[in-house]
């Protein structure tokens, strides 16, 4: 069976019953149809031979063609053609594959992209009999309809919302407007009695008798707003597609090697919680915190990190009853966790008095911001040997050394069960099959039957990578202080430099180079463009919300600053009123929409509910 196709024997109702839409064709008749699907309809005429279909996806890199169906050969004496009818998929192109019954000849070959819900015909004919010449035309019977639709409407809704409120800030601007608002709503400042659950800057908490204070202006006294902002944007991206995006194929994980929208969020909230912790841990012993205290406070956030993400967030609830048969060890709050140890753990270790302030002498003025840091770049390059050692060396049984591919029918089928190769391995042999995740992306399009965990133990080593990446823009921050220009320009330069060495560790493609871009595996390719990105996207919103403050934020502000609650909260209640109610239609991507939507824009709600009423959850 293909990839993302099914192949029901449509078998119609007898002859003679007048049923079907065209002229009582039973055959013709149209299946309840589903999500990214369409009807084909295969007619043979030939009169000596049946068909064999078989299909494959585009997006399926190195795979076997998948057999769908017989076709019968016709009935001459009736002139009825042979007909078989099959479910395909809509969300890639596909390849089509018609060989002959009679020594298996290739008759047709035809690639194309079939939309939702249509309905099409492949017509299989003689077109000589001299010299017995076939024909493959494909008919469209019903057309499709535009799938897209709904997050055309989704965004021009959003964009009517966020004209209104333009508008209505517009109408702040005026001096009685806003004096009977202020008055209703008795606003509050809670920005400088609060700070983010995995560190964030505060730079008023940094009033002390330390003389290098007065190097933080007035304007910079202020917490820094797109920090938060960078962290909810990436948080409520998460939620919408974990709520399922509106099933819509790029608001879900990519099948291996490659990037859709779901593939960015993680790693940015990874980022973002690196630059968090340069800049609390700075805070914190800038007010005489021992580093005793500080690294107490580590450990204990990191324990509850974990503890939530095995008890509380694990999506082997969905198996029954939880227990130790079937608990899923590794997952996202549990990598967020040991990646928080590690990082914050180093930052504090290896911390050096006067290196934030510039008081100590820079051999290379274009490098201090990395030279005084040397050893936890030491230990973060040990950590990637190590990754690139067991990725590469480690002997896998029964796969190639150094496999990074889906197994499955991946690699034309050689290896189906080598699964993410040694980082698969690893995870087996430690945490045991029946503890990691059941359901891979890589199922559903390579048909993988292992089990594989995307938050596994090797590619934990690439997390702390990411988040050691986001501590190096809170250094940034933390060297430059006000000194705008150049906190950007570092940042291009960043972004310039992990670009690079994404491009030439891709080749600049998706499957051809030496590490492609995969968020199953979090390989290095993967770390250095997201980090690429994130340093831009960094860049841009300092630039819009702290810079020059053309932008407050909002909303993406309000779920940055409760992302544990948020996050948690959304997994806990995902299968609540109102969040999900039963769907009139399942088959309609509009109404997943529609709810996925509500469900993420209730969040939002919520968080600025609680901001309002200072309400923060910090561990």
């Amino acid at each position: 069976m293909a990839p993302g196709l099914t192949q029901p024997h449509w078998e119609g109702p007898p002859e003679g019953s007048g049923a079907g839409p065209r002229g009582g064709a039973a055959a013709e008749r149209r299946p309840p149809g589903r999500m990214d699907q369409a009807l084909l309809l295969v007619r043979n005429e030939l009169p000596a031979q049946g068909l064999r279909l078989a299909a494959l996806s585009d997006s399926c890199h190195q795979c076997l063609y998948q057999f769908l169906a017989f076709v019968p050969p016709s009935n001459g004496s009736l002139r009825k053609p042979g007909v078989a009818a099959v479910m395909v998929d809509t969300q890639h192109p596909l390849t089509l594959l018609l060989n002959g019954s009679v020594g298996d000849r290739l008759l047709c070959k035809i690639q194309y992209h079939f939309g939702e819900f249509g309905n099409y015909s492949l017509v299989v004919k003689t077109l000589s009999a001299s010299t017995k010449t076939v024909s493959c035309d494909l008919v469209i019977n019903e057309g499709p309809i535009n799938s897209y639709l709904p997050i055309v409407f989704a965004f021009l809704v959003y964009m009517g919302i966020l004209a209104l409120l333009i508008v209505g800030r517009l109408f702040m601007k005026i001096d009685p407007v806003r004096n009977w608002v202020y008055k209703k709503l008795n606003p509050r400042e809670t920005d400088h009695l609060i700070n983010s659950e995995l560190g964030s800057p505060n730079t008023t908490d940094s009033v002390s008798s330390d003389p290098t204070l007065h190097l933080w202006s007035t304007a910079s006294r202020q917490r820094l707003r797109s920090l938060d902002t960078f962290r909810g944007l990436s948080l409520i991206i998460m939620v919408f597609v974990n709520y399922g995006g509106g099933k819509y194929w790029f608001f879900k994980h990519e099948s291996w090697n490659g990037l859709t929208v779901a593939d960015l969020v993680f790693p940015w909230f990874v980022f973002i919680m690196g630059t968090s912790i340069s800049l609390s841990l700075s805070s914190m012993l800038r007010r005489g915190s021992s580093k005793q205290k500080l690294l107490g406070k580590i450990l204990w956030r990191s324990f509850l990190l974990i503890l939530l993400g095995i008890i509380v967030v694990n999506p082997n609830y969905c198996l029954g009853p939880l227990s130790w048969d079937n608990l899923r060890i590794p997952g996202v709050l549990q990598r967020l966790g040991f990646t928080y140890l590690v990082v914050a753990a180093l930052e504090l270790l290896f911390t050096r008095a006067g290196a934030e302030s510039r008081t100590l002498e820079m051999p290379c003025p274009a490098l201090q911001d990395i030279l005084p840091y040397w050893p936890q770049w030491i230990f973060i390059l040990m950590l990637e040997v190590i990754w690139l050692c067991l990725t590469f060396l480690l002997p896998v049984p029964g796969c190639p050394r150094g496999y990074l591919g889906p197994g499955g029918i991946g690699d034309f089928g050689n290896y189906p069960n080598c699964t993410g190769g040694a980082a698969g391995y690893i995870d087996r042999l430690l945490l045991g099959e029946k503890h990691i995740y059941q359901h891979p992306s890589s199922s559903v399009i390579y048909q993988t039957t292992m089990p594989y965990d995307p938050e596994g133990i090797l590619g934990t080593i690439n997390t702390i990578l990411m988040a050691f990446l986001g501590l190096q823009a809170g250094k940034i921050i933390l060297l430059y202080k006000d000194q705008h220009k150049q906190i950007m320009s570092r940042f291009v330069i960043w972004s310039i430099v992990m670009g690079i060495i994404s491009a030439i560790l891709t080749k600049c493609s998706k499957e051809e180079g030496f590490i492609p871009i995969n968020k199953n595996l979090w390989s290095i390719s993967y770390v250095t463009t997201m980090s690429c990105f994130a340093f831009i996207l960094l860049l841009l919103i300092y630039y819009l919300v702290d810079v020059k403050r053309l932008w407050s934020g909002a909303p993406f502000f309000y779920p940055g600053m409760n992302s544990i609650l948020v996050y948690i909260g959304h997994e806990v209640f995902e299968n609540y009123f109102p969040f999900k109610w039963k769907m009139q239609d399942s088959q309609s991507h509009a109404e997943h929409l529609t709810q996925n939507l509500t469900a993420t824009t209730l969040w939002v709600i919520i968080s600025y509910l609680l901001y309002r009423r200072r309400i923060f959850w910090k561990i």
